[in-house]
């Protein structure tokens, strides 16, 4: 395509946001063309082979999950928009996760009544309550911008007596899509309440290779142009609009319009009319992640759990290590062998454990190639050590390991400070200061795999098709 033949619409980043958004344009027979710095796609929702083994970047659950059949919420969404069908993405659902705190746990599944049952089991007392608060949810917006300038703590300090049932709903909430420290927006709680409580986990056969085989091919079966290794090095701006893109290359591209999914304050750094920005618009939020491969599955020793999400006091800690690489008081576990696979096919070559614990990006990433090695053996003894107090101790059966930190983080999405949700102020209508370049992905306000492709549907509907 020539300089004067401009795209309809470009789109930065390859990740779940980028391919729908692009998918969803090239359905209308826009030429898209998306750009992506990494030599591989998905963002965060990628994947990568270390000693012949297949490992995802991050997933442990497609939340937003509902039945075959199911006509509304997000994932019947995004099946019309993108015009897949419900089997293409093979969906095995939780067998049931735990909210483990000390002396306290509630489980749940994909239906809301188990957690009900637990919560008039542990709490009976705010039996009332949580039914205040799940009606609440019900009616909230996902575009509402005003629900994201209040505090998701007072809302529930309004609905509900008990402190520690506060916590313990937050903490697999804030652990699965919260950008800020400490508190969370009512919107952002509401959007991950749903995904949750209201609907629910599951997981690919294949993993997540297997979404974005079917994304990637979709994309380009509509003639859309993906272009790996071709990062965004600089959006000139002329007369408060984007006029080019300029690659690390030097090669320029022209396009109608720009949708990014770089994240916020990465967008903004990019644009060449910009000088000075706040460095409080970066999150601060990142992790470290271990996986261990069992030589049997972890049922086999009584872990018939999906998910774990741990917290070590009745207060939840939700922050940034104060002063270490790592805060081990908090924590997930998830055993991707137990979902509910229909068929042989479906089920993981190995038994396989994944424990994500906060850490520091500055501090992981001024470590010396000698000192970051031997950290990453040390903290993945740490965390282990940490989670068998809520999730039967698999040590003994180890037969294999990885370890990824804030800085494969950061290499993979080039987020600021590897933050895994993004900037805590969202911008939910995707606009920026400039007329044809709009945010989409996780600064725009939604998460996880479904929330993301769901933005980038919404971005592309709101901003590219219409007018």
């Amino acid at each position: 395509m020539s300089d004067n033949q401009p795209y309809d619409t470009i789109i930065i980043g390859a990740g779940m946001s980028g391919l729908a958004a692009g998918i969803r344009l090239a359905h209308y027979d826009q030429r898209v063309c998306i750009l992506e710095r990494h030599y591989t796609i998905g963002g965060l929702n990628s994947f990568y082979r270390v000693n012949g083994r297949n490992y995802d970047v991050g997933l442990h659950a497609v939340t937003n999950f509902t039945q075959k059949g199911t006509k509304k919420g997000p994932l019947a969404r995004i099946l019309r928009q993108l015009r897949f069908k419900y089997d293409d993405f093979a969906l095995a659902p939780q067998k049931g996760s735990r909210i483990a705190f000390p002396d306290h746990e509630l489980r749940f599944s994909n239906e809301l009544d188990l957690l009900r049952s637990e919560v008039k089991k542990v709490f009976p007392g705010q039996v009332d309550n949580f039914e205040a608060l799940v009606a609440k949810i019900a009616d909230y917006d996902d575009l509402d911008q005003a629900a994201f300038e209040i505090s998701g703590r007072q809302v529930l300090s309004d609905t509900i007596s008990d402190p520690l049932l506060i916590e313990m709903i937050l903490c697999p909430l804030m652990w699965y899509g919260n950008a800020a420290e400490h508190d969370m927006a009512w919107g952002q709680f509401c959007i991950m309440f749903r995904s949750i409580f209201l609907e629910g986990f599951a997981r690919p056969y294949k993993g997540v290779r297997l979404i974005l085989k079917h994304l990637v091919k979709r994309f380009r079966g509509l003639g859309g142009e993906l272009k790996l290794r071709k990062g965004v090095k600089t959006i000139h701006v002329e007369n408060e609009q984007a006029v080019c893109v300029e690659l690390d290359n030097g090669e320029q591209l022209t396009g109608k319009r720009i949708l990014s999914s770089a994240g916020r304050l990465e967008t903004m750094r990019m644009c060449s009319d910009t000088s000075e920005l706040d460095p409080r618009l970066a999150g601060q939020l990142t992790f470290i992640e271990s996986i261990s491969v069992l030589d049997r599955e972890p049922s086999s020793i009584g872990n018939d759990d999906t998910i774990v999400f741990y917290n070590d006091s009745e207060k939840f800690h939700w922050e940034r290590p104060a002063d270490e690489l790592c805060d081990t008081r908090t924590g997930v576990v998830c055993s991707p062998n137990n979902y509910v696979y229909a068929d042989e096919e479906g089920q993981l070559a190995d038994g396989v454990v994944r424990i994500t614990t906060i850490a520091d990006y500055d501090r992981w990433a001024g470590l010396s190639e000698e000192e970051y090695q031997r950290e990453k053996l040390r903290w993945y003894d740490r965390s282990v050590a940490a989670s068998v107090k809520y999730t039967p101790d698999f040590r003994p059966y180890v037969i294999d390991t990885d370890l990824f930190t804030p800085t494969t983080i950061n290499r993979f999405t080039w987020h600021d400070n590897g933050a895994v949700y993004g900037s805590p102020d969202k911008v939910l209508d995707g606009r920026t200061h400039l007329n044809n370049l709009f945010l989409c992905g996780t600064d725009q306000g939604f998460v996880g795999i479904i929330g993301a492709m769901m933005s980038g549907i919404s971005m592309a509907n709101m901003h590219c098709l219409r007018g």
